[in-house]
């Protein structure tokens, strides 16, 4: 449930089909423009070199289908909501990388196998977006527009580490950065209840957290700001909340607005 009185929030279908669309699009265009020496530099992550990152992109992609294709789950199966989906996925890091690896050795092309991916999405398109239809992930259950709302974030998030690792500019769409930055901060006040800090990431979030003192008018006395892609990578541990305020990446006022504590948010 989400933490104290904060509703969940929610997710336009439509909006978000389209920027699912729209994100695998940006990642198509840009892997087939990778030279030999971008494919088998690192990725900026743990073990995997680019190749490996972007088998792991068709992974996600195509989880999509492979959630779908199940059996719904049973009546009366838990069902995970996404701010604990975000703070869980730590716990089953090793087994993704052990099935990104095997993947990545039986992928002949990843470029192709990507585009076989996004060209069955349409057909998922009814499915995925249902609110009544609870699928099975490694959490128990999450209703099936949640889950697709979960490819945006390993979308956007890779997105970038392929940008980062290869120098080639990989777009992020609005509606899918949005959503994550969203997602993301909503994990960050369900992990960190209270309101005694206020973040903001103009122009899609704000949101308070931490326990403290309740600000109730005028300017908050802890407050945090930071831009998009700047957040999604404090809040996945790409950079770390000291590098940020070092570089002058996240601008902090106040005795309470140290978020270092609380990051990241998805491991």
């Amino acid at each position: 449930m989400p933490a104290g009185n904060r509703r969940p929030r929610t997710y336009d279908p439509a909006r978000t089909w389209a920027a699912l669309g729209a994100q695998v699009g940006h990642l198509q265009a840009a892997v087939r423009e990778l030279t030999p020496e971008q494919w088998a530099a690192s990725s900026g992550l743990p073990g995997w070199d680019v190749r490996t990152l972007v088998v792991h992109l068709v992974r996600q992609v195509g989880a999509l289908r492979s959630a779908l294709a199940e059996e719904p789950a049973p009546p009366g199966t838990k069902v995970t909501d996404l701010d604990t989906w975000v703070r869980s996925t730590a716990q089953i890091a090793d087994r993704l990388d052990a099935a990104t690896r095997e993947q990545a050795g039986r992928t002949a092309d990843p470029v192709d196998a990507l585009d076989t991916e996004a060209a069955l999405l349409p057909a998922q398109q009814e499915e995925a977006l249902r609110p009544d239809r609870i699928v099975v992930h490694p959490f128990d259950g999450m209703r099936a527009l949640d889950f697709t709302v979960t490819r945006l974030v390993e979308l956007v998030v890779h997105s970038d580490d392929l940008s980062r690792a290869t120098g080639v500019d990989v777009p992020l769409d609005r509606q899918a950065l949005a959503a994550v930055v969203r997602l993301l901060a909503d994990a960050l006040a369900a992990g960190a209840p209270g309101n005694s800090v206020e973040v903001r990431i103009p122009p899609y979030a704000a949101v308070q957290c931490v326990a403290g003192p309740r600000h109730t008018r005028g300017t908050p006395p802890n407050v945090v700001e930071t831009d998009p892609l700047t957040w999604i990578r404090l809040a996945t541990g790409r950079v770390s909340w000291s590098a940020a305020v070092a570089t002058a990446k996240v601008a902090a006022s106040g005795e309470r607005a140290d978020l270092g504590p609380y990051l990241p948010v998805m491991g």
